[in-house]
């Protein structure tokens, strides 16, 4: 009998992809130097568009997926109390991870104090060879171009739910796609078929594209990793590598550690596994900093290789991919407080931890796409008297930091997911239970 062959796995691939491209774009620059014209060239006329048509391929259909799962699941859940018992529950969730991610960023920040012993000569050297002015100047105007609350929840309770895809106003399109499927849970099945059957074909034909895509994941990351270290190169990790270190440590340490326990007590999940199910959604997030650019392949782990309910995992999955971003979260605390401790602005306790939970409401509104973060950050340094300005010293090494942080919200929506099911499989065998009893 013949065996199979089977190819090298895509995560793997991705992988290699991704180590290949770091190397080569550290090697061209070390052995150029980071101001030759043919590595500029090469970075931004090959490698970048090389990597944004990839980016671009799944951009395309993330509006299109993300309607048709929030639709489709929050249909499929059909009653509306079960919407919010499910939503209810991802909420605690997110509170409760977000919370432990404040006590990590705290402790974190506190022990180590990245920003401390910066003088200004070193923060003028880093913000003229690392900093992203144009960056951080389109960062500074967002922010100050910031909306009231009214406004915001405006934005969500959209009247122009096309207008607000257009324009990536994700909170508002997602409160349409969850109105439209908490009504269309509501209408007699016969008339409601037809509109789910051409929900369930969008659906499949935007993973066919992301499909598409991911042929090409390979050749892109690599793209991608080698403009990212084509630009920075390895001196700019080390010049700011104590507040970087302390980044992915803190990211590394609610991964592995607090989302292990979070699967193990409530999921019953054994966490090894889990993180093996997931392997190839983490180097995808990875490779694209994206929440949104993840979201297919996470739909597609979270039925096929974890096994979760697709009711459950769709809604929890897209909502998530805006709403639950606990690394972002960590990652912004982090940021804000370490440039506080550069610039000498003294924060107690209760100022630290205003900024944490800052942090983590900016979290719920920050997109998921690479950069979205930094827009909020400027407002947070705005309230505490730090120049806003001052993210263009981090802006430089944030590519990898991106990436590390991205990995993190994503796998704490499928966390959540999983913890959800659980938690919502136990309210089902109790109902079940009360029923025959009675």
């Amino acid at each position: 009998m013949t065996q199979t062959r089977r190819g090298m796995p895509l995560h793997v691939k991705i992988l290699i992809g991704l180590v290949l491209g770091f190397a080569t774009g550290w090697i061209l620059q070390s052995q150029w130097g980071a101001k030759d014209e043919n590595l500029k060239n090469l970075a931004d006329n090959y490698a970048g568009p090389i990597g944004q048509i990839f980016l671009n391929m799944i951009f395309m259909v993330v509006v299109p997926l993300l309607f048709s799962a929030l639709v489709l699941g929050v249909s499929s859940i059909g009653d509306a109390r079960k919407v919010g018992r499910v939503g209810g529950l991802s909420l605690l969730m997110t509170l409760l991870l977000s919370g432990i991610a404040v006590i990590i960023g705290l402790l974190a920040v506190n022990t180590v104090r990245p920003g401390d012993g910066i003088s200004k000569e070193q923060q003028t050297e880093l913000m003229s060879r690392y900093g992203n002015a144009t960056a951080a100047a389109d960062a500074v105007k967002k922010a100050e171009e910031s909306k009231s609350a009214a406004d915001t929840i405006l934005d969500i309770v959209t009247s122009n739910p096309l207008k607000a895809a257009v324009d990536m106003n994700i909170l508002g399109f997602m409160f349409f796609a969850l109105v439209f499927g908490i009504g269309l849970s509501l209408v007699e099945a016969e008339k409601a078929l037809p509109v789910k059957q051409f929900l369930e074909g969008v659906f499949e034909v935007a993973l066919q594209i992301i499909g598409f895509a991911m042929k090409i994941a390979p050749y892109a990351v690599f793209a991608l990793g080698f403009k990212a270290a084509a630009i920075l190169g390895l001196d700019a990790l080390l010049a700011l590598g104590k507040y970087a270190g302390l980044v992915l440590l803190a990211l590394a340490f609610h991964q592995f550690v607090v989302y292990s326990f979070a699967l193990k007590l409530i999921a019953k999940r054994n966490p090894l596994e889990f993180f093996r199910q997931i392997r190839t959604v983490m180097v995808t997030a990875f490779a694209t900093s994206s929440s949104n650019a993840t979201l297919p392949e996470a739909l597609r782990a979270a039925d096929k290789e974890v096994g979760l309910p697709k009711d459950i995992s769709s809604f929890v999955l897209t909502v998530g991919a805006t709403a639950n971003q606990n690394g972002t979260a960590l990652f912004e605390g982090i940021t804000c407080l370490f440039l506080a401790q550069m610039y000498g602005v003294n924060l107690d306790l209760g100022g630290q931890m205003t900024v944490m939970l800052l942090a983590i409401l900016a979290g719920v509104g920050t997109a998921g796409v690479p950069g979205g973060s930094w827009p909020y950050i400027a407002i947070i340094l705005t309230k505490i008297g730090v120049p806003p300005e001052a993210i263009g010293i981090c802006l430089g090494i944030d590519r990898i930091l991106d990436m590390s942080r991205t990995v993190l919200n994503v796998s704490g929506d499928i966390t959540i997911a999983a913890c959800v099911t659980r938690l919502m499989g136990d309210k089902r065998e109790a109902a079940m239970e009360a029923a025959e009893a009675s």
